[in-house]
C-alpha cells in the first residue's frame, strides 16, 4: 500500500497511544482482524494464527502439517525459499545447496516453468507432466520407507524466476500428495494480498476448485510492519490443539499488530488497489509484449513479475 500510508500510520498511533500487549490478554483486535481475512479465503480455511515473519508462519505450518499427518517429510520445489529459519533453509534448495546440503527428509520436484523447464509451452500436457514428477517422487519415497507430511509450495515462485504454474497443477499435486497422507501448503508470503491482481490471492489463479490446507502470510500483510499469519482448517488445528502444548508467540496478535493489518486491508479496499495491480501491469504488459515482437533477445514477460519489481520501486518491500 505504499511506504509510510498515513492509515496505516495513523492506526498505529492510536492504538500505541491505548494499549499494547502480548496476546495472553484478549482484544477486540485481533478478533476483527481474523474476521477480516476470513472474508478473503476460503471458508475452510477458517482457525489462523499470527505470528512476527514470514519466516515464523512457514516454521509454524511444517509443526502444523507434522502433527496432523504423523509424517516427516516436505516436498518442495526446486530453487525455493521460504525463510531464514534452520527449519526453512532445509527446505530451500536456494539456500541448501551452498550450505549443508539437502536431508533425506526434504524432496525437490521440479519448478513447473513452461518457458524454460522439462516441459515446456510445445509439450501436450505440461501440467499432468510436471504434477507426475510429485507423484514420483512420492513414490521413490515411500519405496524407502519414507512418508510424506507436506508438499509446500509458493503461490507463484518468486525466488525461483516468478513462476506462473499452469493451472491445474496446483489440483493434481495435491490429489497426489493428500493421497500420500499429506498436505498443501500455499506460501503466499511475498504474493499475497493482491499483488497478482486478477486475484487477491496467487493460488486462486489456479481456479477457484483449488483450495491449500495450509495458507502463510507474511511481507505485504502489515505493509512493513513485523506481522505474520498461518491460515488452515479446524481438523488440522484440532491435531495441534490435541497434543496439550498450547501455542504462543507472544507479540503475534498484539493490538497494535492488529490494527495496522487491518489498515492495510481497508487501504487495500477502499483505494481499489488490486484492481490498481491488474490495470497497471495490463499496462505494462501490453507494451513490454510490443517489445518481445520487435526483439527476439526477449524470451518471456511475466505479468505477476512485473506488479512484484513495481511494488519495490514504487512503495516499500512491503506494498
Amino acid at each position: 500500500v505504499g511506504h509510510c500510508h498515513p492509515a496505516v500510520v495513523q492506526a498505529a498511533h492510536e492504538q500505541n497511544q491505548l494499549l499494547n500487549t502480548n496476546s495472553r490478554y484478549l482484544h477486540d483486535n485481533l478478533v476483527d482482524y481474523a474476521d477480516r481475512l476470513s472474508k478473503t479465503l476460503p471458508e475452510k480455511l477458517c482457525i489462523f494464527y499470527f505470528l512476527n515473519s514470514g519466516s515464523e508462519a512457514n516454521d509454524l505450518a511444517l509443526r502444523l502439517a507434522r502433527q496432523y499427518t504423523n509424517h516427516q517429510d516436505v516436498i518442495v520445489l526446486d530453487h525455493a525459499y521460504h525463510g531464514h529459519l534452520t527449519s526453512l533453509i532445509d527446505i530451500s534448495p536456494y539456500k541448501f545447496r551452498n550450505l549443508e546440503g539437502q536431508k533425506e527428509w526434504v524432496h525437490v520436484a521440479p519448478v513447473p516453468d513452461t518457458y524454460r523447464g522439462l516441459y515446456r509451452d510445445d509439450h501436450k500436457d505440461p501440467v499432468t507432466a510436471y504434477a507426475n514428477e510429485v507423484k514420483n517422487i512420492i513414490e521413490q519415497a515411500h519405496d524407502r520407507g519414507r512418508k510424506i507430511a507436506a508438499f509446500c509450495v509458493e503461490s507463484l515462485p518468486s525466488v525461483g524466476g516468478q513462476i506462473i504454474p499452469p493451472a491445474g497443477y496446483f489440483q493434481k499435486v495435491a490429489e497426489y500428495v493428500r493421497k500420500a497422507g499429506g498436505v498443501f501448503i500455499a506460501d503466499e508470503i511475498q504474493v499475497g494480498f493482491g499483488r497478482v491482481g486478477k486475484h487477491f490471492w496467487a493460488f486462486q489463479l489456479q481456479g477457484e476448485d483449488f483450495i491449500p490446507d495450509i495458507v502463510t502470510m507474511g511481507k505485504p500483510i502489515g505493509n512493513g510492519h513485523p506481522i505474520a499469519c498461518v491460515a488452515t482448517t479446524k481438523e488440522i488445528a484440532g491435531a495441534f490443539a490435541d497434543t496439550g502444548v498450547e501455542y504462543f508467540n507472544t507479540f503475534g496478535g498484539n493490538p497494535v499488530s492488529c490494527a495496522i493489518g487491518l489498515a492495510v486491508l481497508d487501504v487495500i479496499e477502499k483505494e481499489h488497489l488490486q484492481a490498481h495491480a491488474m490495470e497497471v501491469g495490463n499496462f505494462l504488459m501490453k507494451l513490454l509484449n510490443e517489445q518481445k515482437m520487435k526483439h527476439p533477445i526477449i524470451g518471456d514477460v511475466r505479468y505477476q513479475c512485473l506488479i512484484y519489481i513495481c511494488s519495490f520501486l514504487f512503495g516499500c518491500n512491503n506494498s
